[in-house]
């Protein structure tokens, strides 16, 4: 078990310290999220979005990701925050990918923004790929995704589900799951 759990940390450190270089780049994600159809449609019509450039993901048997990003209401930023995510069940690999959540109103953001907010792991995101893709669903639904980059990324659909819409585009790295874990969100204000 403990060479399993330094085996899990090595993958995870490798995923996330490859990718440390998107880590400022809040500019190109929102870019990549604004072409890439659908989810550029929220950036007019939502009361503000949370936005992480990078997380990093990785997994033996026991998994987990993390990464940090910035709040906007309006396109201007008014807090950060962090994400947090344990995965229990078969998984091995690592990867990085962005995330934007919009909030369709004020309750939604306030509700983000009231203190360690939890998305269930029957939250959906929208997987934002170039290649192949399905809707990332751990409601009990397969998913599977292929990426060109985020430079080529397509949305086929999305939508709001109690305020909020979820989106994410894969950056790189190789991540075999069949996993349960729910995000955990941090906020403090500027």
């Amino acid at each position: 078990m403990k060479n399993l759990f330094k085996t899990f940390v090595a993958v995870l450190a490798f995923t996330i310290g490859g990718q440390m270089a998107w880590a400022d780049s809040y500019s190109d994600a929102i870019k990549s999220f604004k072409e890439a159809g659908e989810s550029g449609k929220y950036f007019d019509s939502a009361y503000g979005y949370a936005l992480f450039p990078t997380i990093g993901k990785g997994g033996i048997g026991i998994g987990g990701a993390h990464g940090k990003g910035k709040v906007y209401v309006q396109g201007n930023p008014v807090g950060e925050s962090s994400m947090t995510q344990v995965t229990v069940g078969f998984q091995l690999g690592g990867q990085a990918y962005s995330q934007i959540i919009f909030f369709k109103d004020q309750r939604a953001f306030e509700e983000f923004t009231s203190g360690n907010f939890e998305f269930s792991a029957q939250a959906t995101a929208v997987a934002i790929t170039a290649g192949v893709s399905a809707e990332a669903n751990t409601g009990g639904g397969a998913a599977a995704g292929a990426s060109g980059g985020s430079n080529n990324a397509k949305t086929s659909h999305g939508g709001y589900r109690k305020g909020m819409a979820i989106f994410t585009i894969a950056k790189g790295g190789l991540m075999y799951e069949a996993a349960l874990g729910g995000q955990k969100f941090s906020y403090s204000p500027l």
